[in-house]
């Protein structure tokens, strides 16, 4: 009876760890790519970039005006949030990323984007949150991605009473 009883145990260990090990290399992939920098190689609007490798990147927890929308004309500030965006990260290498969901309907990945200067010894810049807190994009709440939706809406609360960006040419 002992025999079986060690029997017992140790298929229940070998078990506990091939399970466990099958997560492993997912947990070291996924750290790994959140720690990794990816060059903006394209810039689409004020809340879409494209990185090396021709990935799409739609920016979480914000909305700019559209400017190539098929149906809608370009709106109040679309070029203007273009425009800073593609200041801000064209050509650059930033950081990504993932809140829970993997992309949109539209295929594109959904990340928080982080510019760094390897330069600088300051933090790196939250390119999402500079463009609400600068009135370039509306903040903008879509479940279950929402992190840092509180920051996002107190910093267009802020852009909104001074009167920034948009808030000041489209909001008379």
């Amino acid at each position: 009876m002992r025999l079986t009883k060690r029997k017992v145990i140790a298929a229940i260990i070998f078990i506990i760890i091939s399970v466990t090990a099958q997560f492993i290399p997912f947990e070291k992939k996924e750290n790994q790519q959140n720690n990794s920098l990816f060059k903006i190689t394209r810039v689409i609007d004020g809340d879409t970039i494209e990185i090396e490798g021709g990935k799409t990147v739609r920016y979480i927890g914000i909305d700019a005006p559209e400017l190539h929308h098929p149906k809608k004309p370009v709106q109040c500030f679309a070029k203007e949030a273009y425009e800073k965006n593609k200041e801000l990260v064209e050509g650059k290498m930033v950081k990504l990323e993932k809140d829970v969901s993997e992309k949109d309907k539209y295929k594109r990945l959904l990340r928080y984007v982080f510019l760094y200067d390897p330069l600088s010894t300051s933090e790196a810049l939250f390119v999402n949150k500079y463009l609400v807190a600068e009135g370039f994009v509306h903040a903008a709440t879509f479940p279950p991605d929402v992190k840092y939706a509180d920051i996002f809406v107190s910093e267009q609360r802020n852009a909104t009473m001074n009167k920034k960006g948009l808030w000041s040419s489209c909001y008379n």
